[in-house]
């Protein structure tokens, strides 16, 4: 345009790095990189990097996740975005504003490392840390948002297969908000809410001990919680 002058500001590149949560055994994980070239070689970061010239923000996230990790094409990825981390001095290099994305992976395959990752891993939740740069806190930011969306939304589903026992769901909301659920209580609300979830007719599947086989349900048509499911509160939490 006349009279605009493009190199009038310092230029600035933009990145993506994204918190990939997944279950494995009722515990929560999440998909670490080891940094395989500086800044931080050798340390654990997420995964991600910068978007190209003629990428979208969630197209380059999605190619990052397949390069550095190797899951490319994974069915039931929910992608979805956290916020910006804009803070001068958060990247050695240069100045670099990074568009960070939540990701839920029901039933994850094993990562393997690739680019510029040395390797890549599932890591315990409560064991992923410290990280390289600030993703200690975009890691604890995206925890905070899903269990907060966990409380309104049917966003626990993409935890979950296809088809999924309730004590499968309920182990989705234990694991993310840490905290154990009275059983009856929490199957009365989740059959209670409408849309939530939805039986699978005939479908049944035996999980472990004695008894007769766990009905199975699917993700009903809902995308909010009326009433919603709240999380109980707990010390150091307001209820």
């Amino acid at each position: 345009m006349h009279g605009y002058d493009k190199y009038a500001y310092e230029p600035f590149a933009v990145t993506v790095d994204l918190a990939v949560l997944t279950l494995r055994e009722g515990a929560l994980h999440v998909l670490l990189v080891e940094r395989g070239q500086e800044p931080y070689a050798g340390r654990w970061a997420l995964p991600g990097g910068f978007v190209q010239p003629e990428e979208s923000a969630e197209t380059a996230a999605r190619r990052e996740l397949a390069e550095e990790t190797g899951l490319a094409d994974v069915s039931g990825l929910h992608l979805e975005q956290l916020r910006a981390y804009s803070e001068p001095g958060r990247d050695p290099r240069m100045r670099v504003v990074s568009v960070a994305f939540t990701a839920l992976l029901p039933d994850p395959p094993e990562p393997h490392g690739g680019s510029d990752a040395a390797q890549a891993r599932w890591v315990p939740y409560d064991a992923a840390g410290p990280l390289a740069f600030d993703h200690d806190r975009i890691l604890a930011d995206a925890h905070e948002r899903v269990g907060a969306r966990l409380e309104y939304s049917c966003l626990a589903t993409a935890f979950c297969p296809p088809q999924f026992t309730l004590g499968e769901l309920q182990q989705v909301y234990e694991a993310v908000w840490g905290t154990a659920l009275d059983r009856p209580n929490f199957r009365r609300k989740v059959l209670a809410t409408p849309g939530f979830v939805e039986p699978v007719p005939g479908a049944a599947r035996l999980t472990g001990g004695r008894g007769k086989p766990a009905a199975l349900y699917r993700a009903g048509p809902a995308t909010a919680l009326h009433p919603p499911l709240l999380r109980p509160p707990r010390e150091g939490r307001p209820a």
